[in-house]
Formats: structure tokens, sequence, C-alpha cells
């Protein structure tokens, strides 16, 4: 932990900030949408169709809009998007708690899914141009504040609603709001350097880069398969042990492993390699992540007794265990890895566009596992297991491919960093 601090405080303050910031979004995110669907349909009185068109809106509006996002990260700066995107955030979080009407409630979701686009590829944008060649390293104690957060929110917000949904909505809003002012005080601006092209231009020129689509479309696996920490693990906890808490550990184990891990795993390997070798390597170990828990996938009815129900859950937790590890292993050289694709000035259409192609391809893969798991009720139930397992082995062999083709923009290993004390 002190190493780890002691990186942190190695990073300009722009970065600093980048990385408290993604807490909050996390916490803030996750303080209120898991609890979103309960309030529009218990407290509100809704119908299940409504519910699902007023979070397909929130979700379509971020997944579509990523591109037009990471242009304006490219072509007005980083810290103008971000601001703007978390202040938007903190506008459709307020409309929540204000609002019962549906087009009030459409419009939340409107605002508050186009802030995730507009901040989501500038905030990466930024990071890479600020972090220089120390970029595995950011992103991977990146990934640390994330997952620390998407743990504090949910707890957050169930203390929360101990008051009402209107707290948690007031609460999250006041987050974005602190952060908006925050990064307006903090971030130092950046001149946008000009891209030659119109906006058109741009997007011809990144989606014509074949090899950037091809290893996109190869990240299905793991955006699905990390999809799985919040749906198949927790569902695969419960029914092990017949507790409904026994979610909560899956959590627990993730962030701890994760604090206490992934620098050290990011820097141990970012020296040992190329960097499409560790991605293909942790996007298959995130596949065999699914093996142990299908060892109990199978089981029905209560596990009778406590020790019983700690054996069965073993394998659950053995596999988050694995699926955090691989996460670990693969999404900081991921992130490292999208902006060398192209020219520099085009890193925020990049990333916009990464998350467009990943975020409908995790879409149609989270549709397989939700079917698998319905399957699975009827007496399948190593199905949605086995369809991860294959997910993770599929996207692992399409970035080996990559890989073995010399396609994907590689660089030797650093000479080796010297380690503080």
């Amino acid at each position: 932990m002190k190493k780890t601090w002691h990186e942190i405080r190695g990073f300009p303050l722009a970065v600093r900030l980048l990385l408290v910031n993604q807490l909050g979004v996390n916490t803030g995110f996750y303080l209120l949408i898991p609890y979103l669907a309960v309030h529009l349909g218990e407290d509100l009185g809704m119908s299940a169709a409504v519910v699902g068109i007023v979070l397909g809106v929130r979700n379509l509006s971020q997944q579509g809009l990523f591109l037009i996002g990471g242009s304006a990260a490219d072509r007005l700066g980083a810290r103008g998007v971000i601001i703007a995107g978390c202040a938007l955030r903190t506008v459709g979080f307020a409309l929540f708690a204000l609002g019962d009407g549906l087009a009030v409630l459409l419009a939340a979701s409107v605002l508050s899914g186009l802030a995730g686009a507009l901040f989501n590829p500038a905030v990466r944008a930024y990071l890479a141009q600020e972090a220089g060649d120390r970029k595995a390293e950011a992103f991977a104690l990146f990934n640390v504040f994330a997952t620390t957060g998407a743990l504090v929110g949910p707890l957050l917000g169930s203390a929360l609603l101990l008051v009402d949904f209107r707290a948690s909505a007031l609460t999250a809003a006041a987050i974005f709001a602190v952060l908006t002012a925050a990064q307006a005080a903090v971030l130092p601006a950046r001149t946008a350097v000009p891209t030659r092209n119109s906006v058109l231009g741009d997007w011809r020129e990144v989606v014509g880069n074949r090899v950037f689509l091809a290893f996109s479309l190869a990240m299905v696996g793991m955006f699905t398969m990390e999809n799985q920490l919040y749906l198949l693990l927790p569902d695969g906890a419960r029914r092990a042990t017949g507790w409904d808490g026994a979610a909560g550990i899956v959590f627990l184990v993730g962030t701890v492993t994760n604090l206490t891990l992934q620098l050290r795993v990011t820097r141990a390997l970012k020296n040992r390699g190329s960097r499409s070798r560790w991605i293909t390597a942790g996007l298959g170990l995130m596949g065999l992540a699914f093996v142990p828990p299908m060892a109990v996938a199978g089981l029905t009815g209560p596990p009778g007794s406590l020790g019983a129900a700690a054996l069965r859950a073993l394998p659950v937790l053995a596999g988050a265990l694995l699926l955090y590890l691989g996460v670990m292993i693969a999404q900081p050289f991921v992130m490292e890895l999208i902006p060398d694709f192209g020219r520099a000035e085009l890193t925020g259409t990049y990333f916009g566009l990464f998350y467009v192609v990943s975020g409908i391809a995790a879409a149609v893969g989270n549709t397989v596992v939700g079917w698998a798991m319905d399957a699975g009720q009827d007496g399948a139930g190593r199905l949605p297991w086995a369809c991860c397992l294959a997910f993770g082995l599929l996207s692992a062999a399409g970035v080996g491919w990559l890989h073995r083709l010399r396609a994907l923009p590689d660089r030797a290993p650093a000479e080796p960093m010297a380690v503080a004390a």
C-alpha cells in the first residue's frame, strides 16, 4: 500500500485528480443506478415496460454517443469536455430526485447518459496524454480507484435508501457537483491540436483502421465477463450458499485484491513481454475463472449447514478472484494500447469508438449470458458459466491471432524501472 501511494504522488496533480474523480464517478453512479429500477417500479408505480424504456434511454444515450464525446475531447480539449460531462450528470441525477413525471425522468436519463458519453473517453484521453510513458501504471491505478468506487457506491446507496431514494439521488448529484468544481479549479487547460480533417473525416480515418476494429471486437469477451461481477457471480454466490449477503463477499474479495495487487501486477508485467501477450493472458484467465463455479452450479437446495455453505461458496469466490486477476492483467495494457493505434490528436476519438464497438458487442454478449441463465433454470445450470468460458477463450484467441500477425502496435519492453522503497 505504501508503494501504491508513493506511485500516486509521483504523478502530476491532474492525474491524481482524475484518479480521485473516477472514485467519485463510480461511487455516485453505483449508489444510484442499481436502485433506480426499484424506485421507478415500486415507488412510482411504473410498469416494467416504462421502467425498461427509462433505463434503456440512459444506456443508449451513453453507448451511442461515445464517439461524439471522444471527438469533442480531441477538438475542444479534454478538460472542458470532462467538466461539461460531470456538470450534466449533476443535473441529470438531481432531476431523478426532483421529478416524478415520465418526461422529467426521460430527460434525466438522457442527460446522465450523455454525461457518461462525454467524460468517459475524455478522461481516458486526458489520462493517456498526461501520464506519458507511464500510461500502464496510470490506468492500473485508475482501475483501483474505479473498483473501490464500485464497492463503496452500493454500500452508501443501500444506507441512503433507509431514508428514501431522493436522498440517494441528491447525494449522487452532490458528488458530481463537487467533482465538477474540483476539475474546473485544478485541471490545467491543454490546447487541442488541430486534426486536419472534418469530424466525419476523423471518424472515417478511425473506422477505416481495420486492426483497431478487430481489436475492439475481440474485447467483447473482456466487457462481457467483467459485467458478470455484477450479474452471474453474485447470483452464483447466492444460489450456492442460500444467503443473499454472499454477493457482497464477491465484491469485497475483488476490491481487496485490486487494492493490494493491481499496481504490483502491472509493474511486474510491463517489462516482461509485449502488451498484447499480457492482454491475451489476462483474457484467457478471465475465461478460466468461470470453471470453478461450474462445480457448484448444478447443486440445488439449501446447503444444510454453515460449513457446507462455505464449501459451496469457495469455488464461486475462487472464480471471482481469478476474474479480478484477469482484469488486472489485461485492462491497463488495453487502455495503454488504444492511443497507439493512430495519431495522438485522435486519442479521444479512438477511445470513443472503442467504447461504442465494445459496448454494443458486450450488450449482445450479456444477452447471451442472460438467455443462458434463464435456460439454466431448467436444469442446465452450467450453461451460463460455459458461455462465459467460451467468450474468454475466443477473445484471447482473437488478440493472440492479431499478435501473431504482428498487427498490433506493440512496443518493446522498457528498461526496468527503479522501485521506490
